[in-house]
């Protein structure tokens, strides 16, 4: 899928096949802004999640309404809704696609007075459009018998010709691709970053196909040796209840290369609140939810994110990876490179 290309009509095409919206009345009820309920779009599809929302209900006599697609094709439907759309809250994994649901006018300032204490400024926006709660670092599975942790300690050796025909990767549309190119882009430079992507294109040992997982089991296989991934599919491999996986990341382990010296690169879950809100207060306060210290700790616990707050410990399995620099990078400075990011990928061959 191209980036922010995709037709409204074909979105909510596919949306209505796929969504977790509620039923008819309870959307009409929520239309019309009566108390009580939130509407949530969200491209968030963990079952570790649905508990949040129960002990939410539970703890403040608001319901959620809950509708699931894809972020782009969330951003679309919001965008032909426009003024009558009854979205209050969008929630998504990655940076980028906030920014393109910035760009197309589909959020209102968040007040940060509470967010604000618990968010570190970097992983949210600066106008407080929107706001990260947990982060995903974009690192690296290697294979520990023939690879030295000192060989991919920077994103900058992975395309390296030591690693030429050696490297597997998903394709150049993952969102989380697009985003670490966006961070090489704003901290090296548009010329420097497509150097770089074109060596990683010299060194895959195959065409990109498949996702983190499947990237973590080819290196296992020995069909490469490096992998690019999220940090949170490995620790979900190595903490799960399927023994082959485990065995996977007893051969296979996970490096945290660094940009500039500064740290790996981090991505985030996060929301804002929909510009056309009817149910703008409870909004604010299912966002703040998101933020809290437990809510945090639960998502790490169960989906393997790291907690975005510095003050929260990551509980197991996390924290095991939890020791590593984090680049203190402000997050919209790389989603705004998202576009230019996939167009030099794909002039350097990366498809």
């Amino acid at each position: 899928m191209t980036l922010a290309r995709m037709t409204i009509a074909a979105s909510l095409i596919a949306l209505a096949a796929c969504s977790g919206e509620q039923t008819a009345d309870n959307g009409a009820a929520a239309a019309k802004g009566e108390g009580g309920v939130v509407n949530l779009y969200t491209a968030r599809h963990y079952d570790s999640d649905l508990p949040l929302y129960e002990r939410f209900e539970r703890e403040t006599g608001i319901r959620i309404n809950r509708i699931e697609g894809n972020a782009d094709q969330l951003i679309a439907r919001m965008q032909a809704e426009g003024e009558r759309s009854p979205a209050d809250l969008f929630i998504t994994a990655d940076a980028g696609a906030l920014w393109r649901a910035e760009q197309a006018g589909l959020f209102q300032a968040f007040d940060p007075a509470t967010i604000g204490e618990r968010i570190p400024a970097n992983l949210r926006d600066p106008s407080n459009l929107w706001t990260g709660f947990m982060r995903r670092a974009r690192v690296v599975a290697y294979d520990a018998a023939t690879v030295q942790p000192a060989e991919i300690d920077s994103y900058e050796k992975l395309a390296s010709p030591r690693f030429r025909g050696k490297l597997c990767v998903r394709s150049a549309d993952s969102v989380y691709n697009l985003s670490l190119m966006g961070a090489l882009i704003e901290a090296w430079g548009p010329e420097r970053a497509e150097q770089w992507a074109r060596g990683v294109v010299a060194n895959m040992a195959r065409p990109p196909e498949g996702g983190d997982r499947d990237q973590i089991r080819a290196v296992s296989a020995g069909v490469c040796e490096i992998a690019l991934t999220n940090s949170y599919y490995y620790i979900r491999m190595a903490s799960g209840d399927d023994a082959a996986d485990r065995a996977v990341t007893e051969k296979v382990k996970l490096g945290f290369p660094s940009l500039n010296g500064e740290g790996a690169h981090v991505n985030i879950s996060g929301g804002g609140i929909a510009r056309h809100a009817p149910n703008r207060a409870a909004a604010q306060r299912l966002l703040e939810f998101f933020a809290q210290a437990d809510t945090q700790r639960h998502i790490a616990e169960n989906n393997n994110e790291f907690p975005a707050s510095p003050d929260v410990a990551p509980p197991a399995p996390v924290n095991a990876y939890a020791d590593f620099t984090a680049n203190p990078m402000q997050v919209r400075a790389f989603a705004q490179h998202q576009p230019q990011a996939q167009r030099l990928m794909a002039e350097a061959g990366w498809r």
